[in-house]
């Protein structure tokens, strides 16, 4: 089980928030209303959006490697 307040327990709190928030940029409903904000702290949401939109492929990669490495090494 993952800890959120350990570094690798961060990481995956932070690629999962960036996963779930791109993929409520893709759903139009979500995106009108949990994306609708660009500050404050529905701001985050947005910002995380766009982080997992514009950088699909190392999001993708990253998860890739803290999947494995949550399964296998840790």
């Amino acid at each position: 089980m993952a800890n959120v307040y350990s570094l690798d327990g961060l990481l995956v709190f932070s690629l999962l928030f960036v996963c779930t928030c791109a993929y409520f940029r893709k759903v139009p409903r979500l995106k009108a209303w949990l994306l609708s904000e660009k500050r404050g702290v529905w701001g985050v949401f947005y910002k995380a959006a766009v982080i997992g939109t514009r950088l699909h492929a190392a999001v993708a990669i990253s998860c890739i490697v803290m999947a494995f490495y949550v399964l296998f090494i840790k």
